[in-house]
Formats: structure tokens, sequence, C-alpha cells
């Protein structure tokens, strides 16, 4: 995990940091804001964490499933997107809906998408997608994707919606990838963007999600979006603006300003730390240790939208 600290400009951690530290990877310890300082609900009584849970409405992450992987990263992806469901299943507080931050499939194939639909769609919840660029090999060329999850949706796939008195906003970074993999969005999207927001009240708490991170996580490995700083700019307006993403299959946030960057976990492989290998991809780690390094999250956003807290969770969790 990477924390980014900025300058807080006189007006302290209430506002510049409101959403810091919120998570320990791995350990599903649960943040949340009490008069602008981080609490863990873990050291809040039972009653007062139970009321906090209770106060607003949470929604579920999931990621990078990669239906059709078998290589020795993890031969068995399908059976571990059925874990992480079942897990899900059994939550005792159900979520509103869950997001999808792309790569769904491995590689775009019918039989993929097929599988996909029936694990996920088994759990029961509304499911929001976004397409990851394993979701646009098709001969069509995204074609496959639009088919099942399009319907509503602009462009390539863009849309948004309203819930609970949160605006969500799912972009779509994978078309016309830049050198090196970097993720895009493009003049269309971005005029989207700007109209979609006119009428959404500052005070409006947004979240955002995409495949790719919107932050420079990494560039030499494509893990950025080469006109994010464009979107971000049209977000400035906002007091409380999250951006989820998936695509580097592990768990990094940081915090500028007003928005808050939360990268999530893969279901089906880990790959490794920025920087620290030749390449991006698949990483093999020794099986007992895969299912803690596959996981989700899971977002609380509090009555009022003043209170936003992630818990992420395992695999290998109880």
């Amino acid at each position: 995990m990477t924390h980014h600290h900025d300058d807080d400009g006189g007006d302290g951690i209430s506002r510049r940091h409101a959403l810091e530290c919120m998570i320990w990877a791995g350990t599903g310890v649960l943040w949340t804001i009490s008069g602008g300082v981080p609490v863990s609900l873990n050291l809040l009584g039972a009653a007062q964490a139970a009321e906090a849970m209770a106060t607003g409405f949470t929604f579920l992450q999931i990621s990078d499933s990669h239906i059709g992987f078998d290589k020795a990263a993890n031969p068995h992806a399908i059976d571990t997107l059925k874990e992480a469901m079942g897990k899900i299943q059994a939550l005792q507080q159900k979520p509103a809906f869950m997001i999808h931050t792309g790569d769904i499939t491995h590689l775009s194939k019918p039989a993929q998408f097929d599988n996909a639909a029936q694990i996920i769609g088994g759990a029961g919840f509304d499911v929001h997608y976004v397409p990851g660029e394993h979701d646009l090999i098709d001969e069509g060329n995204g074609r496959a994707y639009l088919e099942r999850y399009g319907k509503g949706t602009k462009g390539a796939g863009w849309y948004s919606f309203n819930q609970n008195g949160v605006h969500f906003v799912a972009l779509v970074n994978v078309v016309n990838l830049k050198a090196g993999g970097l993720g895009n969005l493009g003049a269309e999207q971005l005029a989207w963007l700007a109209d979609d927001l006119k009428a959404v009240s500052a005070s409006t708490p947004v979240v955002v999600f995409a495949h790719i991170p919107l932050w420079a996580v990494y560039p030499e490995w494509g893990w950025g979006t080469d006109d994010a700083a464009q979107a971000l700019g049209l977000l400035r307006r906002f007091g409380s603006v999250t951006v989820l993403n998936g695509h580097i299959h592990q768990i990094m946030q940081k915090v500028e300003g007003n928005v808050t960057f939360h990268t999530a976990r893969s279901t089906a492989f880990p790959q490794p730390a920025p920087g620290t290998a030749a390449s991006p991809g698949p990483m093999t780690v020794p099986a007992g240790q895969l299912r803690s390094l596959l996981g989700t999250s899971r977002v609380m956003v509090k009555q009022g939208g003043q209170d936003l807290a992630i818990i992420d969770s395992t695999l290998a969790d109880a």
C-alpha cells in the first residue's frame, strides 16, 4: 500500500486526509471517519461498530476475474471466483450492488463471458461493469462485451447512475491504449463526463470506477491513464471523490486533496509490486500464499455521504 500526503493548506486532517489510512492490506480492518479523524471500527465497541455499519449503505467491488486463465499463477481462476462469490453471498449485511472493474474474461471468448455471468449472476446482486483490456480482444474489438453489458451506455460503454445520494460514474479507459499500455479516456468520453457532471451538486459524493488506475501508479508498466488529469480536473469542485480501479491486481491507495484513489486485488492471480520485476504479468507464488493475495473490496458510504470506509478481504480470510 502507498499513501500520499498533501500539504493540508491550513484546513487540517478533516479535509485533506478525510479518507487517509482506511485499510491495512489483507487484514480486513475497517476505518471510518469521526470528527475528521480516521477511527478503526475494530477499536469501537460491538454496538458502536454495528451502528456505524447500519447508518449507511455498502457496495462491493470485484475485479480482474480473468475467466479462462489457466496458467501456473492460478490454474483454477474460475474456482477462486466461485470462492469470492461464495464469501459475498455469506455476508450478513448484504451490499446494495456490486461493481466489476474489468477483465471479466481473459480472452473475450463467449464461453468465458457465459461462465462469468453464471458465477457472478448467481449471487443475486445487481452488478455494474466496466471492461478491461482483456474484455475487448474479440474479433469485433469489444462488440461481445457491449452486447452483454452495453445496454444504456454511451460510446465504448461509459455511463453514470445515482444511488443513496452518491453519483457513480463508470469510465472506460482501455480503448486505444497509449504507448506502453497507458490507459486512455479520449475526447468524446471526456466531453460526456463534463456534461454528465454539470447537474451534480458540488456537495454530492462522487464515486468513479474504471479498469486502469487514474493516477500514475507506474507508467513504465502502463499502470496509469494518459489523459486522467483532464477527468480529475472536472472532479476538482466536488468535496468527496473516490476513484476505484483494478488492473494491477493489488491494493494501492493515495489521497490527493478531495480525491481518494484505491486499487483492488484480482480474484484470479497476483502481479508483482511496481518495479520489482522485469515486467507486469501473472506472478506465481507458493500455493499456500495465493489466496492471501486474492480478494474483494467492500465500500461503506455513511448517510449524508460524509464518511466512507473500505474493507479489503482476502480469500484466505476466515
